[in-house]
């Protein structure tokens, strides 16, 4: 699936492993969601489902995709700092 990035949302800090991610919103441009060998699904879910289907230092970067501005957050590779 190709995408058109829109903009930075957010920038995550693993203490633990001392791993940094910048997470970026994107819109749909072309094609459409398949597996690949990164992913075991790939599917559209609503908002609502999200803090059940992961992690809290997974799922706030979905939420964070949603606000204005860029958050900056740390964690432990499980839950925020």
């Amino acid at each position: 699936m190709r995408v058109e990035v829109e903009r930075l949302t957010g920038v995550y800090k693993n203490m633990v492993r001392g791993v940094v991610a910048l997470v970026f919103r994107c819109s749909p441009a072309a094609g459409h969601p398949r597996r690949t060998t990164e992913s075991a699904d790939v599917r559209w879910v609503e908002r609502s489902e999200i803090g059940s289907m992961m992690r809290e230092a997974f799922a706030v970067r979905v939420a964070d995709a949603f606000t204005e501005g860029c958050q900056v957050r740390s964690h432990d590779g499980h839950a925020l700092s």
